[in-house]
């Protein structure tokens, strides 16, 4: 999804994530295994027939086992979309005593404010089954996401390029560090960048250079301790006509090329995993 408030980002940090070249860790042989529960959660025959079929290309209970996830933890997903996350993670850490904040976008686009109401129709609907949400917000000027020092894991999905667009991908991440407690883990998952071209500080395309995503967490003062290829897709090329929004699930061409867009299948996403310091 797109957002369209535009702010600048500062020249210096432009300067210096222009020119990121950040080593990533060497990625383990097999992702951690999920818990019982976790794969439960997946499994739940609750979840939306159009998310479970999306299973296969975004790896939900493999994705949050590399984060680290149990289901006690206090846990944030900033910017829910339809609610594909929600699903899981709800019912997971309702069941298992954790508790789980939400932050929706920052009123102030029409579409966006659409998609938030549907979200909140969706999961009032299913409150029984996906227990207590506590909605906060997320966007320009609207960084209390969480409690300070709350938090055992933040993660948020194929969104740090809107934030880039809007101009507040700085904020967002330093609202992120704060609602951690130390030791605290923030996973993000993006659409993954071409590394032969500068990025984009407006991230138009959707894609995001993996190193420059790194760099920006690094300044925000987290510290790079894994990464996955559970969603990597080389038949991304990553030239699309509408970026990745010409890709699956959007398909912004309709009916023109559309079979061959889906034997593409959905972007090359890489999955990152940082950690607010402990001292």
């Amino acid at each position: 999804m797109k957002i369209f408030q535009r702010m600048m980002l500062s020249a210096c940090t432009g300067l210096a994530l222009g020119a990121a070249a950040v080593a990533i860790p060497a990625v383990a042989a097999e992702p951690p295994a999920p818990d019982a529960a976790l794969v439960a959660a997946v499994a739940d025959p609750g979840r939306s027939a159009n998310f479970v079929a999306r299973d296969k290309a975004r790896h939900p209970a493999e994705e949050l086992a590399v984060f680290g996830i149990t289901p006690r933890m206090t846990v944030v997903e900033l910017w829910p979309g339809g609610g594909y996350w929600t699903e899981i993670l709800g019912p997971y850490l309702s069941q298992g005593g954790g508790k789980y904040y939400v932050a929706v976008n920052a009123p102030g686009d029409a579409e966006e404010d659409k998609g938030v109401a549907r979200w909140r129709t969706r999961m009032a609907a299913e409150k029984a089954r996906l227990g207590t949400l506590h909605e906060t917000m997320l966007g320009a000027g609207h960084f209390d996401i969480a409690p300070a020092g709350s938090a055992d894991l933040v993660v948020t999905f194929r969104n740090l390029h809107n934030w880039m667009d809007g101009g507040f991908a700085e904020q967002a991440l330093a609202a992120c560090f704060k609602a951690l407690k130390p030791g605290g883990i923030l996973g993000i998952e993006e659409h993954r960048g071409r590394t032969d071209k500068p990025q984009d500080p407006k991230a138009k395309d959707g894609y995001v250079r993996q190193d420059y995503t790194v760099q920006l967490a690094k300044q925000a003062g987290f510290v790079l301790v894994g990464s996955s290829e559970i969603n990597a897709n080389p038949k991304d090329t990553k030239d699309w006509v509408d970026g990745v929004w010409t890709l699956p699930p959007t398909l912004s061409q309709g009916e023109k090329d559309r079979d061959r867009y889906l034997a593409v299948g959905e972007a090359d996403n890489f999955v990152l995993k940082f950690q607010k310091p402990a001292h």
